[in-house]
């Protein structure tokens, strides 16, 4: 067996009961990320295409033992399972479930249906903030810059806290 490689994933919805679509998208990915962590969800207004609902966002951490094609092969079938189907749905439009690769370990991929770390994620406090949560020193492995600061430089995104996934 391969050595495990550090993750994160950033999790977000806004279409159905996103809460309970979170929770068990967690559930789903436990099963094949080890050392699971997960942030508290964020409530946070949508970006780029702005007539939507608001999402529900998180980020989780966890060891993979595989490539990450196959992360992702396993991400995009959880999503089809919530009804993702991203040839049908308006581009950063609404959407039952999103899952990103954030990062995986300290590699850098740039592929054109892969870029990793994420390549708008130095932008997007919704993935930043949850992201700080369960990893308060993670640097971009591109610049070593730390991502608080990163996220510190940005504008306020409409991000709040909206408690965890047992409710509270």
């Amino acid at each position: 067996m391969s050595e495990g490689v550090p993750v994160v994933l950033g999790l977000g919805s806004n279409r159905g009961d996103c809460g309970a679509i979170l929770r068990k998208a967690i559930a789903d990915l436990s099963g094949f990320l080890g050392s699971l962590s997960v942030s508290s969800l964020y409530r946070t207004k949508p970006q780029d295409y702005l007539a939507q609902d608001d999402f529900l966002n998180m980020t989780c951490s966890g060891v993979f033992y595989g490539t990450p094609r196959e992360l992702l092969a396993s991400i995009q079938t959880i999503e089809v399972a919530y009804g993702r189907n991203r040839s049908a749905e308006i581009s950063k439009g609404p959407r039952p479930l999103d899952i990103d690769i954030l990062l995986f370990g300290d590699r850098v991929i740039r592929d054109s249906d892969l870029v990793v770390p994420h390549e708008r994620m130095h932008l997007r406090q919704f993935a930043l903030v949850p992201l700080l949560e369960i990893m308060p020193e993670c640097a971009d492995p591109v610049t070593g810059v730390p991502y608080r600061t990163i996220c510190d430089e940005l504008g306020d995104q409409g991000v709040l806290k909206a408690g965890n996934l047992n409710g509270n």
